[in-house]
């Protein structure tokens, strides 16, 4: 995890990145450089991350958008920032595709595990990570499922935050001029919640950006789409705050099961469909630790030119 070489000065600003893609898999290498940034690509699910293992590294919101960039970037969902501790504790920030910074990513969380995994971590090592949005310990169960101990979800409004005058288990929600009822939780990240009868007709793409930006949620929110198959298994699509509609979000999945749970549609093992695959989430209820299991995988590493 050491040794790659650093290259973002405030001169730096809004300047596209060059990628220099230099090797792939699990393997591979990157050439060090004056004023480069080494980089792996990940994905869990189809949700995807540039994880940057340089914890000297001050990006600004122009470098995450420009790294996250398809077309002109690495592309991604969200950037990933790692620092390692010490054995196997490691620090972590999250930077959504527009720049902003989250508390929290499920996935994220997976692939960085696999990550440090696949650095030479022996697997079935606890690791543990501490972010924004809490600390989190996750474990390599085998080859390609990751378990994650997702903390306790959070149910008061001040604490996801939404705007409400008490804690309830739904709340009605005007968006332009239609009334629903929605679900909040926060998962060290916020989220809102809605049952549907049919993903497939769901206006995800209008009422997701809607309900990002509600007045009732301060720091904007994810919102997920919940469409219940029996008590064992559920569909989710999310629109994700600052990314948009994403293949899987881990910790989206994480909160349609708690309020799923709250609501006695679901049983204390999910199985969630994402258009990315499917995760298993574990919840005995309240006061009790939420858990994530799903594969993560390495995609290639390279350099950029900042």
């Amino acid at each position: 995890m050491k040794g790659m070489r650093i290259g973002s000065t405030a001169d730096d600003r809004g300047k596209m990145p060059r990628v220099d893609v230099v090797g792939s898999g699990p393997r591979a290498e990157t050439r060090p450089a004056d004023r480069s940034l080494g980089f792996t690509k990940m994905q869990g699910l189809g949700n995807d991350f540039v994880v940057i293992d340089q914890p000297a590294f001050r990006p600004d919101s122009a470098n995450i958008r420009a790294i996250a960039d398809r077309r002109l970037g690495v592309g991604c969902d969200q950037v990933l920032l790692l620092e390692p501790l010490d054995g196997n504790r490691f620090r972590y920030r999250v930077f959504n595709a527009d720049g902003s910074e989250a508390e929290q990513c499920g996935n994220g969380l997976r692939c960085l595990a696999r990550y440090a995994y696949d650095l030479g971590i022996p697997e079935q090592t606890l690791l543990e990570f501490e972010g924004p949005g809490g600390k989190h310990r996750a474990q390599c169960m085998a080859p390609d499922r990751i378990r994650v101990d997702m903390g306790t979800p959070r149910l008061e409004p001040a604490e996801i935050p939404f705007v409400a005058p008490s804690r309830a288990l739904s709340y009605p929600i005007d968006v332009s001029g239609m009334e629903f009822t929605v679900g909040a939780v926060s998962m060290g990240n916020p989220h809102l919640l809605l049952r549907v009868q049919r993903l497939s007709t769901t206006p995800v793409n209008k009422l997701g950006p809607a309900l990002e930006h509600h007045p009732r949620c301060p720091q904007r929110t994810n919102v997920g789409f919940i469409e219940i198959v029996d008590r064992g298994k559920l569909r989710l699509r999310v629109h994700e705050r600052g990314a948009g509609e994403t293949l899987a979000c881990g910790s989206g999945a994480c909160a349609a099961v708690a309020w799923s749970r709250l609501m006695d549609w679901v049983d204390p093992v999910v199985s969630v469909h994402l258009s990315g695959g499917i995760l298993e989430i574990e919840w005995e209820g309240e006061n009790h630790p939420l858990y994530m299991t799903g594969p993560a995988t390495r995609v290639f590493s390279g350099v950029l030119s900042l």
